[in-house]
């Protein structure tokens, strides 16, 4: 059989999708707040929003050690595309604490029982703006790609038992 002719999607490709759909990625996640224009207004104002967890999506809190052990290394220029990779779906880093915590974003219904911290109904996530970096401190490891699409918890139960491999080979 011929290979293909049609090109594969590159990261212009990608961008473009993603700009197109900005305005419907930001406006599926404003629509967990109690006030949605709210979110907006924050996302302006401060390039964050406080969004509740448990009607739309959790997130699954991972500490930076864990991830940064898994991708083998702590530079944001290795990690996010590697994130990327390996979960296709979004993903915030947040360094306000030593290595920071990615928040890995998953739906509601969705079986996690690995190493890291399922958070649900109760907690607000700091959600940044959709678009480019707007702080060093929160921010999208890996952009959402389209509205209500989410990480797959096996894909990162898969990727930190990397970790857990490399940690026995080093021992």
């Amino acid at each position: 059989m011929g290979e293909s002719t049609v090109p594969a999607p590159g990261p212009k490709c990608r961008a473009r999708e993603q700009a197109h759909d900005r305005g419907a990625i930001a406006d599926w996640f404003a629509r967990t707040h109690p006030v949605v224009r709210k979110a907006a207004s924050e996302w302006a104002d401060r390039g964050i929003a406080l969004l509740p967890l448990g009607e739309r999506f959790d997130a699954i809190r991972v500490p930076g050690r864990l991830v940064h052990a898994a991708v083998g290394s702590d530079q944001a220029e290795v990690v996010e595309p590697t994130l990327d990779d390996w979960l296709h779906g979004p993903v915030i880093c947040d360094t306000r604490t030593g290595s920071g915590c990615y928040y890995v974003l998953v739906a509601v219904d969705a079986l996690w029982e690995g190493p890291a911290d399922r958070l649900r109904t109760g907690t607000y996530l700091a959600v940044p703006r959709i678009g480019k970096k707007v702080s060093p401190v929160t921010y999208w490891a890996v952009q959402p790609q389209r509205r209500g699409h989410l990480c797959d918890p096996a894909h990162l139960a898969a990727l930190l038992s990397t970790a857990e491999t490399l940690k026995a080979i080093e021992s």
